[in-house]
């Protein structure tokens, strides 16, 4: 375990402040403003807020900041020169992690949300800002504020589609709620810390979630609605690390799908927008931990990245089992599998699919000799540069001198793709 300083004990809330209350017992979710549409936006909630006019400064895809924000968040850059930095971002130290008591009704063992109550029960923050569901739609992500640890339990689990969670910056100041916890995805993160010195908070701790492609609630019902004779019923789906889907039902039937029968090619063309398919932080580089599943194995991966994030793990204690990661297999066939792919769609050509009769040997063949563990998350931080690169070019040239940062260039040249003289950052 780490040697940082405990959290230190701080009341939850202001004296004399009101604690609102929301759908779920400790919790509130003020109704967001009206969000100003934006190209390559995802609403991270910014642009609905009193000063839209801060997307200019805040958003990952208008003004990208990697180096200036991990330096001000972790006290450094990505390092070329350590070990995965140049994939994952800087970080002290990576662990594969799991609950010793799974929470019941979590995506995995509840990681994420022990964080958030632990937070709560100690009083090291007043509000934790998160998401929930919308009671009308189980897989709808709706942004709210826990302001007691019991309503965590409403954040739990998987939703799919935009949620301006940082809308809700501005109702927790008003309630004088300075010390916040934030669980956000990348773009919800990066647009936090180019503002955070303006918020005046006293403190401020970030758990990330990794992110990549997003869609929205409407359209992921049209993929429920390609897996299954009756979506409705689906209550779970995870994309697990063993290259197969879980997906569980009301009654309890659960059903594992391998990747290549996902009806990924029958999508349109606009399914994920050009935000998710040209993001490079797929692993949330300025939180001060990430929560995720790629590098795990089979449990969670977390990229502890600096002294707030060891405290945060902290916080779990002897609840929680930790140990390294592995790592197995080749990353470069199947990467390169995938740039092929991207160039044919990209000249219009039909992407290929393997023969229907080939599938199975190959699924089973994938969890055995496919990369794993922290090769398996090398290969899809490199997937994500090459298809970066790749649609920014043929939709978005103009963008890429912009968008796309020296790391990303690093990662996608030992499959052939430089940058041209105008595409220099």
């Amino acid at each position: 375990m780490s040697t940082s300083a405990p959290l230190p004990v701080i009341p939850r809330s202001p004296d004399g402040a009101p604690l609102p209350t929301g759908d779920a017992p400790g919790t509130w979710t003020p109704t967001p403003g009206p969000a100003r549409p934006r190209s390559l936006c995802t609403d991270c909630g910014i642009s609905r807020s009193s000063d839209p006019g801060r997307c200019g400064r805040a958003c990952q895809f208008i003004n990208p900041r990697y180096d200036e924000l991990e330096t001000r968040a972790h006290g450094r850059p990505r390092d070329p020169s350590r070990p995965d930095e140049l994939h994952f971002g800087p970080f002290r130290r990576m662990v594969r992690a799991r609950m010793e008591e799974p929470l019941e009704g979590a995506q995995w063992t509840g990681i994420t949300t022990s964080i958030g109550a632990r937070l709560l029960s100690t009083g090291a923050v007043d509000a934790v800002l998160t998401m929930g569901r919308d009671p009308d739609d189980r897989w709808a992500p709706r942004p709210m504020l826990v302001t007691e640890p019991e309503g965590m339990v409403a954040a739990r689990g998987m939703k799919m589609g935009y949620a301006p969670l940082l809308s809700l910056l501005e109702p927790a100041l008003e309630q004088g709620w300075t010390r916040l916890a934030v669980i956000g995805i990348p773009c919800q993160v990066h647009a936090l810390r180019a503002l955070e010195e303006e918020l005046g908070l006293e403190a401020l701790w970030v758990v990330g979630t990794p992110c990549s492609d997003n869609t929205t609630t409407a359209r992921f019902h049209d993929f429920l609605a390609r897996l299954s004779d009756r979506p409705q019923e689906i209550e779970y789906l995870e994309f697990r690390a063993d290259y197969r889907v879980e997906i569980r039902f009301e009654d309890g039937e659960t059903r594992e799908i391998p990747f290549l029968d996902l009806p990924i090619s029958d999508l349109p063309s606009d399914f994920f927008p050009l935000t998710c398919r040209t993001c490079v932080d797929y692993t949330n580089a300025l939180a001060d931990v990430t929560v995720g599943y790629m590098g795990g194995q089979g449990d969670q991966w977390l990229i502890v990245r600096n002294e707030r994030g060891e405290a945060l793990l902290e916080l779990l204690g002897e609840d929680i089992h930790l140990e390294a990661p592995g790592s197995s297999g080749r990353r470069a066939g199947p990467v390169k599998g995938f740039l092929k792919n991207l160039e044919r769609a990209s000249g219009g050509l039909p992407t290929r699919r393997m023969p229907r009769w080939l599938r199975p040997l190959v699924s089973r063949l994938m969890p055995v000799v496919g990369p794993s563990g922290l090769e398996f998350a090398r290969a899809r931080l490199e997937m994500k540069a090459l298809e970066t690169v790749t649609v920014l070019r043929n939709e978005e040239p103009r963008r890429m001198r912009r968008m796309i940062p020296p790391h990303v260039w690093k990662l996608a040249e030992p499959y052939g793709l430089g940058p041209e003289p105008k595409e220099i950052p």
